[in-house]
């Protein structure tokens, strides 16, 4: 009998489980699947929250100096 990879199996069939998991089991395994919120920084200029290492959304500074021209809200 040969598998989906074409290696000679000899007759032998993968494992399937016997019995369901029970839902504590699911969940101990699961634990670490989770969000994390992203870190921000404080924009020195104008101390809005932005993330590090990339122009501020507001102001539009990044390492004291202007690079994005932000247009202003009516």
């Amino acid at each position: 009998m040969r598998c989906a990879a074409g290696v000679e199996t000899k007759g032998i069939a993968m494992p399937n489980p016997k019995r369901r998991h029970s839902a504590r089991r699911t969940a101990n395994r699961r634990a670490h699947d989770f969000l994390t919120a992203t870190g921000t920084s404080e924009c020195p200029s104008c101390h809005a929250k932005k993330l590090p290492h990339r122009a501020c959304p507001n102001c539009g500074t990044y390492k004291g100096r202007t690079v994005v021209e932000v247009k202003e809200a009516k």
